[in-house]
């Protein structure tokens, strides 16, 4: 039963949070300090260069005043830190979502995380400070050496404490909200929808491989083609799902079909999982990783940025940063079968999922069809809502399966419902105004929405598993 709040307390406690409002002066005010360290750096500078000029500067004096100089920036980096994360933190949101400017530590910023980035600052400056008496060690006497030693070994001490109290109280909110499925948020009664890959692709059959996410047979070092990371013994793919068909039986239900030589491979769980050099920092990022029912784990830097003809490298290093997650932007890879769409969709979910975001990975048809097993159930609108917990959501494959009307309106309900509230990836093997194909009457409602905070990635050239083929052939 929901609890019925008392509308007094409630009154009491918004007028509370108002107060917060009364920050925003102090944070006015370390504006027009930092105008006076610009006035002194300024000042610093103007006479150093006339000591220079008149040949009245030493070498200890040049090193001093530059060292002085440096302690000015560093303090003023200090109070922009202070200004701009607390204010964001404390105050009030600060609109820089998709500025490029906009400092990467912002996007996640606390109290805990501002709380550690300002000690290390402070530790950045004592040493500085420490520098500049040993330098002048001719006039500082070793009474204040020995006290600006233990001041400065003190902050030291308290940024490490800081920086270990705030990552397992990090870590462990981020595991909280990691562990929270959709079937958490779901009515009473009702049964939570089946996560698209949630068997990890155990009851995938050898005979259908995924035309765009997984790799061929192996091939030797040399040969692997664009998009491919190392390939494992057999890759375990199932059938496609139309539009409307319900969910296969769990894992281990279909028995796994012999290779070329009568061996029985193993299921994709089973096969030991290689290290790879983008791994997140933690556990809880690869919970995030394996959450998202990945079909294969792929890098940005295992893309072969010289097999498409097209390509927009800088676009594909910004959204690296996984910046337009936070920003609630869009991402449409758009190009020919077999350029690599798959690839980079899903290297970009990874740096997500490294960043800190839940992801969820599927095809259109899979989407549709779990779409459509909500609406049959009569919780479509708890479903929506549960995707809501994912910041980024990937639609792989948008064009290879025409939908019905109503499928198409129900995609149309998902772009609608997370416009300019969360994220997609959605790669298509043709453009938005082609979209008219796929979902008919519905298209230019959704790629309108889709496409108003969007970032497109084209792709041209010809398919690696075509040219692997033909280059097989011609050996």
């Amino acid at each position: 039963m929901a609890q019925v709040q008392n509308p007094t307390t409630t009154t009491l406690g918004y007028a509370l949070f108002a107060t917060r409002w009364l920050q925003a002066p102090l944070y006015f005010g370390l504006v027009a300090a930092q105008g006076v360290y610009v006035y002194k750096f300024f000042k610093e500078l103007w006479t150093l260069i006339l000591m220079c000029v008149t040949g009245h500067a030493t070498e200890t004096y040049v090193m001093l005043a530059v060292l002085k100089l440096v302690d000015v920036v560093m303090i003023a980096n200090l109070l922009i830190m202070v200004i701009v994360g607390g204010y964001e933190t404390f105050v009030s949101r600060i609109g820089l979502q998709g500025h490029r400017d906009q400092p990467e530590w912002l996007s996640h910023v606390n109290s805990n995380v501002l709380k550690v980035k300002l000690a290390t600052a402070i530790v950045g400056i004592s040493s500085v400070h420490l520098l500049q008496m040993f330098v002048d060690v001719h006039h500082t006497s070793q009474h204040a050496l020995l006290w600006g030693t233990v001041i400065h070994m003190a902050f030291i001490a308290s940024a490490a404490i800081l920086a270990y109290m705030s990552g397992p109280m990090v870590a462990h909110a981020d595991r909280g909200h990691a562990d929270r499925s959709p079937a958490d948020r779901s009515p009473a009664g009702h049964t939570p929808a089946r996560h698209p890959r949630e068997h990890d692709h155990a009851d995938r059959q050898c005979s259908t491989p995924d035309p765009e996410a997984l790799p061929a047979a192996p091939a030797a070092p040399s040969q692997r083609e664009p998009g491919a990371e190392a390939p494992v013994a057999w890759a375990v793919v199932s059938p496609r799902r139309e539009p409307g068909v319900a969910a296969p039986v769990a894992a281990g239900a279909l028995p796994r079909q012999p290779g070329p030589g009568g061996e029985i491979p193993p299921a994709a769980a089973d096969v030991p999982r290689q290290p790879h050099p983008d791994a997140g920092a933690g556990a809880d990022s690869e919970a995030r990783i394996r959450a998202a029912g990945f079909p294969a784990r792929k890098a940005l830097e295992d893309f072969d940025q010289r097999h498409p003809r097209g390509f927009d490298r800088e676009a594909v290093a910004r959204l690296g940063k996984a910046e337009f997650v936070t920003a609630r932007r869009n991402v449409v890879l758009v190009g020919p079968p077999g350029t690599g769409k798959t690839h980079l969709a899903v290297a970009l979910g990874v740096r997500a999922c490294q960043a800190g975001h839940r992801v969820l990975f599927a095809t259109a048809a899979e989407w549709a069809a779990r779409l459509s097993d909500a609406r049959d159930a009569g919780r479509l609108d708890a479903e929506l809502a549960a995707l809501d917990d994912h910041p980024l959501l990937i639609v792989d494959e948008v064009g290879y399966t025409p939908f019905d009307a109503a499928t198409a309106g129900l995609f149309f309900q998902l772009v609608a419902r997370r416009y300019e509230r969360a994220s997609l990836i959605v790669t298509s093997d043709r453009p938005l105004g082609r979209w008219d194909e796929v979902f008919g009457p519905s298209a230019p409602a959704m790629t309108d929405r889709l496409a108003h905070h969007a970032e497109f990635v084209r792709l041209d050239g010809d398919s690696y598993r075509t040219r692997r083929a033909t280059s097989a052939w011609a050996d």
